[in-house]
């Protein structure tokens, strides 16, 4: 089954048939077959990934850099190509500081890659894709596939890289103007001192288990989405809205479902009027604790997407939150100010089982 599941996504990637199918049901399949064939790729019995594992040192380190005199390579992506189409080893690819214009896919198969660049601040990869943007193939990218930087790819790091979409922040109500800054949409990815800016959908928290350290969030609406499961410590979420936007957008769709969004320890400041979050899966799972929430925080705090019944099954949370924004008296009745005890799941690495695999 491995294998096959394998072969089909090797075979898909090649193809890009995730962007260019020519109907909506292929589509569908492509998706369900990739993440299944993610969440076998993921699991540590997989004999693929038991022999990655004992690499924990680099077996190889690229540089990029502009200017080529400085680097093996003078852009992302073709550092990304150079490496096997299966790499079962950590590599490591130090970006130089500048600003590349790019946009970057890093496939499935391309396991265990580092990317370390010069600082924050100086070391930047921008694009300016939107939803509503025509593709190579002739149809709308959409929300997926307007990301600057997409890794589909298990065991990814990154320290000290802006990830940047240009998009203009759109009017409140426009259609089809999310602009993903990055995608990840694989298992144990780590985060280290990185930035993301955007506006609509800055971080696509799609898919798998990451951690997000010291890390800054800028955008508008829903400007972390997604269906990951995820901590974030010591980040700062900065909202650019006018209007009215929200922090959150978590799409757990089952009770079985494993995933959620907890941030411990981070700081939300900006502009506009900001909710938490909104129920965009029926079973969302969202938890604030320790964080520091300025008043642009709407007193309500969360939104139900426009259906009463999700207040019924969401799980919307904060514990021991400070700053103007976090008073929970005028906090929606279906959302929850925690105990310790209910709290403790939500506010360690465990969360993410992160003791079995961060190793920074």
């Amino acid at each position: 089954m491995f294998l096959k599941l394998f072969l089909l996504v090797l075979l898909l990637e090649r193809a890009n048939c995730w962007v260019t199918s020519n109907t909506s049901n292929e589509l569908i399949a492509v998706e369900n077959a990739y993440v299944e064939w993610v969440r076998q790729r993921a699991s540590m019995k997989q004999p693929v990934f038991q022999e990655g594992k004992k690499n924990l040192k680099p077996c190889r380190i690229i540089k990029v850099n502009k200017n080529p005199k400085f680097g093996e390579f003078a852009t992302v992506q073709k550092a990304i190509n150079s490496l096997p189409v299966v790499n079962l080893c950590r590599v490591v690819i130090y970006i130089s500081p500048g600003t590349y214009r790019e946009k970057v896919e890093i496939p499935a198969t391309m396991a265990y890659i580092t990317l370390v660049g010069g600082g924050a601040e100086r070391t930047v990869i921008e694009w300016n894709d939107t939803a509503d943007r025509m593709g190579r193939s002739g149809r709308l990218l959409g929300t997926f596939a307007s990301a600057t930087f997409g890794v589909n790819s298990p065991y990814f790091i990154a320290k000290n890289i802006t990830f940047k979409n240009k998009a203009p922040s759109p009017p409140s109500g426009a259609l089809g103007k999310q602009a993903v800054a990055f995608r990840i949409s694989a298992d144990r990815a780590a985060f280290i001192g990185c930035n993301f800016i955007g506006a609509q959908d800055t971080l696509y928290d799609h898919l798998g288990r990451h951690y997000f350290k010291n890390c800054y969030i800028e955008g508008s609406v829903d400007f972390v989405f997604g269906n990951g499961l995820s901590y974030y410590k010591d980040c700062h979420l900065h909202a650019i809205t006018n209007s009215y936007g929200a922090l959150t957008a978590q799409k757990r769709d089952s009770l079985l479902q494993e995933t959620g969004f907890s941030f411990v320890n981070c700081k939300v400041t900006g502009s506009g009027a900001l909710y938490l979050g909104r129920a965009w899966g029926t079973f969302s799972r969202v938890v604030f604790a320790y964080t520091y929430m300025d008043k642009i925080i709407t007193p309500r705090g969360w939104y139900n997407w426009g259906d009463k019944n999700r207040e019924m099954t969401v799980f919307f949370g904060q514990y021991k939150c400070s700053g103007p924004g976090a008073d929970y008296e005028g906090r929606v009745p279906w959302s929850r100010e925690l105990t310790q005890q209910q709290a403790q799941p939500f506010i360690s690495i465990d969360f993410i089982d992160g003791h079995e695999w961060i190793q920074l």
